[in-house]
């Protein structure tokens, strides 16, 4: 019997901590279709537009470290916690987009 009601609580609170972290998610998603996602003052800049356009063509796992890293601020330990996943996992993800995005900002450097 005891063993049964450890296993019944052990289950339970895997539930809830699975539940809360659907709802931290849920409460870290930051919209990636809004209108710009730079100062107002900097739109008509060609390489924020580049740059824009560049994170949109991210893989979805790195865009979305990287916005919240970037725009949301938060630690890498922070993201892996949202994300589900390790906090090397979320700093590698963050550097193979920076790499990406350096590329696609600057392909004659890279390509030349």
């Amino acid at each position: 019997m005891p063993l049964l009601i450890t296993s019944v609580r052990r289950s339970a609170l895997d539930l809830l901590r699975s539940r809360d972290r659907r709802e931290k998610r849920g409460q870290a998603h930051v919209d990636l279709h809004a209108e710009s996602w730079f100062d107002p003052k900097i739109e008509g800049n060609e390489r924020a537009n580049r740059l824009e356009e560049a994170v949109v063509q991210l893989p979805s796992e790195q865009r979305e470290v990287v916005v919240l890293k970037v725009w949301g601020g938060l630690t890498f330990a922070q993201i892996a916690e949202q994300l589900d996943l390790s906090a090397n996992t979320a700093a590698s993800r963050y550097r193979y987009a920076l790499t990406k995005l350096r590329e696609a900002l600057n392909p004659v450097e890279n390509h030349g």
